[in-house]
């Protein structure tokens, strides 16, 4: 039997005493519900996230508790002070909330120094506050250029550092790299992830990127359809989704059918194999009866390149990415699954390799159609 996973390691949420709550909060455009009976709280100095598809309702949960959208049900407090009840709207400039939008919103005729100061108007301190500021985003010597002579990710830093000018209680991030190309985006969160740890600064970011996700929260909500799926680590999220649609679409994988043998073994087309239900962390049974069909979640890393296996699968698409590759590979079934495996391991579409499964966790949800995660 492999190994049981330690869940004892397992990493957990930020801890601490609430500061941001969002209790059973309800959002609606007229008629239509936007958002469901959300809730969440955040430790003072945690960076959250909110991640989801367009149109799950992520920006409106950031609208809401910037203050701009007023809300249809539940409460939203900063500090034990509450911001937000139905009826009941605390004005934005009154919340102690700073705010970095997708487009930077930087104004063109200011410079950096400007820019950054702009909320800082009559405090004796702002030039200080300033100049520290344009030395933690390490944009120390660009204080009297303008906009437009900087790049998207110097800008994207300038709109930080006038966010975090004022010493905001919570930083709000709407999609802020989405107008960076690709290879800057992850690069750009984690420095962004740097700067609000050592200001303290507690924040929500919303994106549809997982990668900006894993990169810059402590904790992450998954919304779909205006519903808060799980609140959780990155690494929870994809090793022990709660359901389909959070396995979905965190990480990359796919579902293989499955036969439940009885507590500790499932069948699947590739024999028997035991494991821990990882959904059900708690438990050391799978929490289905025997004979009940579910289907195994199988990441890209639970599937193991083995020459010496006995199963063989066919390669049916490559994808080079750099110290590996993720291949597609048809089981003798037809099922396919993905496989990550170290780039000198270089096969043709249509060769038979040996793949081993890693089933030291099992990840298990009801029956439905196979499909790709």
């Amino acid at each position: 039997m492999p190994a049981l996973p330690d869940h004892h390691h397992t990493p957990a949420p930020p801890q601490g005493p609430p500061w941001l709550v969002v209790q059973d909060l309800a959002l609606r455009y007229g008629h239509k519900a936007v958002v469901e009976d959300l809730s969440f709280s955040l430790p003072r100095g945690a960076i959250a996230c909110l991640l989801g598809p367009s149109g799950c309702g992520k920006t409106s949960v950031l609208r809401a508790i910037a203050g701009f959208e007023p809300i249809t049900a539940g409460r939203i407090t900063l500090d034990a002070r509450l911001l937000s009840e139905p009826g009941r709207v605390l004005p934005p400039e009154q919340r102690r909330i700073g705010m970095v939008f997708q487009d930077y919103a930087l104004f063109p005729h200011l410079t950096v120094a400007q820019n950054i100061g702009f909320g800082l108007r009559g405090r004796a301190d702002a030039p200080q506050r300033v100049q520290e500021m344009l030395d933690t985003v390490g944009l120390a010597h660009a204080g009297s250029r303008y906009p437009h002579e900087l790049s998207g990710g110097q800008q994207q830093r300038v709109a930080l550092a006038r966010a975090l000018a004022p010493q905001p209680a919570v930083l709000l991030l709407d999609e802020p790299f989405s107008n960076l190309d690709v290879a800057l985006r992850e690069r750009l969160a984690g420095e962004v992830r740097d700067i609000l740890q050592a200001t303290q600064t507690t924040a929500v970011l919303v994106t549809h990127d997982q990668h900006e996700a894993f990169a810059m929260a402590d904790v992450i909500g998954v919304l779909a359809d205006g519903r808060l799926q799980q609140w959780d680590t990155a690494y929870a999220l994809y090793h022990q989704p709660a359901n389909r649609r959070v396995a979905n679409f965190v990480g990359q994988g796919a579902f293989v059918p499955a036969t439940v043998l009885d507590a500790h073994q499932l069948q699947l087309q590739l024999g028997p194999v035991t494991g821990l239900a990882a959904t059900f962390p708690t438990d050391d049974t799978l929490p289905f009866a025997a004979g009940t069909r579910v289907d195994v979640l199988l990441r890209p890393d639970d599937v193991i390149h083995d020459d010496a296996s006995p199963i063989q699968a066919r390669v049916v698409h490559k994808a080079f990415k750099g110290a590996e590759f993720l291949y597609t590979l048809a089981l003798a079934d037809g099922t396919e699954v993905l496989s990550t495996v170290p780039s000198h391991h270089d096969h043709a579409i249509g060769e038979s390799i040996g793949i081993r499964l890693d089933l030291s966790h099992v990840v298990a949800f009801a029956a439905e159609a196979a499909h790709t995660a």
